[in-house]
């Protein structure tokens, strides 16, 4: 049950977070954090990540509906069992996985607004929301699980 908890927080921040961007900056504008390099911009995306399969929505949100319920099956099969990183992993996608497709189903397209500026080389990070973070830290955990595994396979321990 809690990673099903973890996966509303997740949801809940990221959507509250959304809706603070669009009430309280126009479409383009943006607030420095630190300086150049971290800066708060009211952005949207027709797409996903990096902005690829721009305007398929009907694609995206089909594609994140068998994404979903794949990991709901795999978190209830998961949840009861020593795999901690898989399950956090798993909750952590799951939570941002929905925040994004809530967008795309509502609005035909995704709030972003975190934006990293590389000064040095250069280089803009793309646009960027909780929703996205929650997803590339969920991938990670499930990475590290993965080692995890293979270590106690190697070994001989696995379950």
């Amino acid at each position: 049950m809690r990673y099903y908890i973890i996966a509303l927080i997740v949801f809940l921040l990221d959507q509250a977070t959304k809706w603070l961007i669009v009430k309280n900056l126009a479409l383009g504008e943006t607030i420095s954090v630190i300086g150049e390099f971290f800066q708060i911009t009211s952005h949207r995306n027709r797409g996903a990540a990096f902005s690829i399969l721009q305007n398929q929505r009907w694609f995206l949100i089909a594609m994140t509906l068998v994404i979903v319920v794949g990991i709901l099956f795999y978190l209830n099969r998961t949840r009861k069992t020593d795999q901690r990183w898989l399950s956090m992993g798993l909750a952590l996608v799951l939570g941002g996985a929905i925040g994004n497709f809530l967008d795309r189903l509502l609005f035909g397209e995704v709030v972003d607004f975190l934006m990293f500026h590389f000064e040095f080389i250069n280089y803009t990070y793309p646009i960027f929301n909780i929703a996205d973070s929650a997803i590339v830290i969920g991938v990670i955990c499930i990475f590290i699980d993965s080692i995890i595994a293979w270590k106690k396979e190697k070994r001989g321990t696995a379950s």
